[in-house]
């Protein structure tokens, strides 16, 4: 697994910067998409792929451990489709 930190560091070797400005950057990063996820849209970053926001309607489910049947409220859901390039770089 790899970590905030972990980026933030492989940025700032990169980049020539302070690790704490690197964390900065990610962490900046990571917002926007919330942000935009949280107004309904759609955040593409090209060769890496698109982040959604998907509705998931209210559903019949049934709670395991007592066979119970119960109702799943509606929700909504940030999903990610990785981008052509990245997909073939993982299986190339």
């Amino acid at each position: 697994m790899t970590t905030t930190n972990e980026i933030a560091d492989k940025i700032a070797a990169d980049q020539n910067l302070t690790k704490a400005q690197a964390k900065a950057i990610v962490e900046s990063v990571f917002k926007q998409i919330t942000d935009a996820a949280k107004a309904g849209a759609e955040t593409s970053i090209p060769s890496f792929g698109k982040f959604k926001v998907k509705a998931t309607p209210e559903r019949e489910g049934r709670n395991p451990a007592t066979g119970v049947a119960m109702k799943i409220a509606a929700s909504n859901k940030l999903a990610f489709a990785p981008a052509k390039a990245l997909k073939d770089t993982l299986n190339g």
